[in-house]
């Protein structure tokens, strides 16, 4: 990604959002100039900015070399699919709404850090508990578009991979999401699910899944 032109996708939609809509502000004596200068300079922050990438799937490149390890699940993840998406949506706001209306669903489902990690190892191989249940398969890792391809027995499917503030983010589309859940315990007519299923028809453009550390 771009940094320049997502930088600059970001301030166009901070200063509508305030309400400038020329060369003048709306609210006040200074110049929209002034203001951008004042937005870009606070989103090129090296904490701010490193905020917004871990919104945005593919934002900062993983080698295969940061996947391998241990990651346990310590919180429900979400990113958006492009910058676009995140700028739609309104952001990390939205990713923030997201996280803490699947918790509860989480919770429900006893998924914690003590039941729910993932192995990559070396060899291209993975080994996993979710929600204590033992799963064991192999993966290929795509740097260009940041999946990951999970093949076990029961269960193929393409994950994607991000960094957190953490860690690293392992999620999927949320049919996937689902099936996964599905697949790995929970019953398919479990209502806790109807949750993931929901936020994804109120949310375009993002993925949903799990927020992993060592």
């Amino acid at each position: 990604m771009k940094k320049k032109s997502f930088l600059a996708c970001a301030a166009a939609l901070l200063l509508s959002s305030c309400g400038f809509t020329g060369g003048t502000a709306t609210n006040g004596g200074a110049s929209t100039t002034d203001i951008l200068g004042g937005i870009l300079g606070a989103i090129t922050n090296p904490n701010t900015l490193g905020d917004i990438l871990y919104e945005v799937i593919g934002a900062s490149k993983l080698s295969e070399k940061d996947v391998i390890g241990t990651w346990k699940y310590y919180q429900p993840g979400c990113a958006f699919t492009s910058e676009n998406a995140l700028a739609t949506a309104g952001g990390k706001v939205v990713a923030a709404q997201a996280k803490e209306k699947l918790q509860p669903t989480y919770d429900k489902l006893k998924i914690s850090g003590k039941n729910t990690y993932f192995t990559f190892n070396q060899d291209g191989t993975f080994s996993a508990k979710v929600m204590g249940k033992t799963i064991n398969g192999t993966y290929t890792f795509n740097s260009s578009n940041s999946s990951v391809q999970l093949q076990t027995l029961l269960l193929s499917t393409t994950g994607y991979l991000t960094r957190n503030p953490q860690g690293i983010s392992l999620l999927f589309e949320s049919k996937k999401l689902l099936t996964a859940l599905q697949v790995l315990g929970a019953a398919s007519g479990n209502s806790t699910l109807g949750t993931v299923s929901e936020i994804s028809k109120n949310y375009d453009g993002i993925r949903l899944g799990f927020d992993l550390a060592k």
